[in-house]
């Protein structure tokens, strides 16, 4: 039988709520008129209060009451019975014109809104026109105010009645306290001010009511200016929104927090530790446990209540004196994220100097295996001399071996040198008049036109760069002579205003799909992957040196090494200038 009545009560909550709050109204409307003493008022006001528990947006209309609620209802029904007085009345009015324009900010639709306000509107005027004047000696408003509240109040019942609400089978009971509390501090210095006025100044109830709306207007007026100005600061809005930023928690200090820790701490779980133990400054925190992919840890003491923020890779929980508060649970969730996405920065940055080193590492092996394979063909062409046997000539061999050997023998120094420290990167210079003399006698004999634009006394060059780049574009070049014995490869240096190294040959073209990545990273090719022109340029630009395709045409392919022209003695030299344009 029970669960019938609160199935019943839930239902005509749902579907005749609107009947349901103008039936409270206009039991409230006739026990005010009769007034506070009058034994079928207190009746009225019970019934009143009835309606009101059905109506009300605290509980749902099926839940059960327990022990505590139904000694509370109890106690203020018979204190409606029992103590009921212009005091109580005015409070009560004022109290529900509150919590009813708690709900009139929430809702989009027009009408519901419109509704809401025209009760509101009613409530305000029931308790200026009718409680207030009527239930203290001395405040008799006159017989108009009497009229009003008899026969002028009573329309907007009808207003009710015809307003189409929409949504009349599902209202949300909601209440925006906020709102609520704003409303009832202003009725009540409404009526307190009013009080003021007449006591102090001596003038009528009406003439205190007006100069009481025209000070909490001007106010009002004063604090919507100041809110959000137009004379460009940010108004008390701002503070008010860092207020709320800061409630229980320091958020500017725990900002500094994390910066200077993220600059001090490198390795992400040792940020993640110092962070957490971190959180122990904030006054409402006790002590807290994290858990990351690579382990886990607690500090401080724990407690009955705590908040739990889940990240994806972290996972923070605090704990607290007191049962944490919505604003600081929301608090809490921002400063989850900011550490988790810290330590994501951390982890980040790790990989990425891992992957910079095996980067480094792969990058170290493929210029020594190309400096092998450079080797391996210089040996080559001593060992097809050698296999000739008795048709070789004993001085031209002879010659050949003093001009390779000492080459050989080098280049698989500075191998050694760079397998032994692959970080560091030579800086030797030496003369340019050597380098070219050297390079003409080793390649000169095997089909290579050399041309010297200008003379290169005095000059210096960083050696590695310039042998590195010399063979790797002569054996591109001679790849091309496999394919077309007509190839013919020319290799010219300038040193006027600029050191410039230049080789060129007249096969074909570099196919566009190639060029595209060429000189920017490994790149297929019908002749490799150009993974020596890659560390080429990578070396070129280490040395401050420009290293590009300059003619790409059928017949004339030329490669460029170009750089700021240095003079001096032959050295170990530190830094070196930037490319020339």
């Amino acid at each position: 039988m029970s669960s019938s009545l609160y199935r019943i009560a839930d239902q005509v909550t749902r579907t005749r709520w609107r009947p349901l709050l103008v039936g409270m109204l206009v039991l409230l409307h006739i026990a005010a008129l009769r007034g506070t003493g009058d034994i079928w008022a207190r009746a009225f006001m019970v019934a009143h209060f009835g309606l009101f528990i059905i109506w009300q947006p605290f509980m749902q209309g099926a839940q059960r009451l327990n022990v505590v609620q139904t000694v509370g209802i109890t106690v203020i029904t018979a204190g409606i019975l029992l103590y009921l007085n212009a005091w109580v009345l005015a409070l009560w009015v004022a109290m529900l014109a509150g919590l009813v324009g708690g709900k009139v900010f929430l809702f989009q639709a027009r009408w519901l809104r419109i509704f809401y306000l025209t009760v509101l509107l009613y409530l305000v005027l029931l308790l200026l026109v009718w409680v207030v004047p009527s239930g203290f000696p001395g405040l008799r408003g006159g017989k108009e105010f009497e009229l009003f509240a008899q026969y002028g109040l009573p329309v907007l019942f009808l207003v009710l009645a015809a307003v189409p609400v929409e949504g009349d089978t599902a209202e949300p009971q909601i209440v925006d306290f906020f709102y609520a509390i704003v409303i009832f501090l202003l009725l009540a210095a409404l009526v307190l001010g009013s009080f003021a006025f007449m006591t102090v100044g001596g003038v009528t109830y009406p003439a205190a009511l007006t100069f009481t709306l025209l000070v909490i207007g001007g106010v009002l007026f004063f604090l919507s200016l100041a809110w959000n100005p137009r004379a460009g600061f940010s108004g008390l809005s701002m503070f008010f929104s860092r207020y709320l930023l800061s409630i229980g928690l320091p958020f500017e200090q725990w900002l500094h927090f994390l910066a200077d820790l993220s600059r001090s701490e490198s390795q992400p779980d040792q940020f993640l530790r110092k962070a957490c133990s971190g959180l122990a400054s904030i006054g409402w925190v006790t002590g807290g446990s994290w858990q990351s992919a690579a382990e886990r840890g607690e500090f401080g003491t724990t407690t009955a209540h705590s908040v739990e923020y889940a990240g994806r890779d972290v996972t923070i929980r605090l704990y607290s004196r007191h049962k944490t508060s919505p604003s600081l649970v929301w608090h809490f969730n921002l400063l989850g994220q900011l550490i988790a996405q810290f330590h994501l920065a951390k982890q980040r940055e790790l990989k990425l100097q891992q992957q910079t080193y095996v980067q480094a590492l792969h990058e170290t092996g493929a210029r020594m295996t190309h400096d092998v394979k450079n080797l391996l063909q210089s040996l080559n062409v001593l060992c097809s001399a050698a296999e000739r046997g008795p048709d070789v000539d004993p001085a031209a061999f002879n010659a050949l071996v003093r001009r390779h050997l000492p080459v050989v023998t080098q280049r698989l120094q500075q191998t050694l040198d760079k397998l032994q420290k692959p970080q560091i990167e030579s800086g030797r210079f030496s003369q340019a008049a050597a380098w070219w003399e050297q390079a003409r006698r080793l390649y000169q004999t095997r089909g290579v036109t050399f041309e010297s634009v200008d003379d290169p006394e005095g000059v210096l060059l960083p050696k590695e760069l310039f042998d590195s780049a010399l063979e790797n574009l002569i054996q591109n070049a001679w790849e091309k002579r496999k394919l077309d014995p007509k190839v013919e490869v020319t290799v010219t240096f300038e040193c006027s205003s600029a050191l410039v190294l230049r080789v060129c040959d007249t096969g074909r073209p570099v196919a566009e799909d190639v060029l595209r990545g060429l000189l920017r990273g490994p790149v297929p090719s019908e002749t490799g992957y150009g993974i020596g022109l890659y560390q080429v340029a990578r070396q070129a630009e280490a040395s401050g040196f420009e290293f590009e395709l300059v003619v790409n045409d059928s017949g004339r392919v030329c490669f460029q090494l170009r750089g700021q022209l240095r003079v001096g003695a032959a050295g170990r030299a530190d830094t070196v200038a930037g490319a020339v344009p």
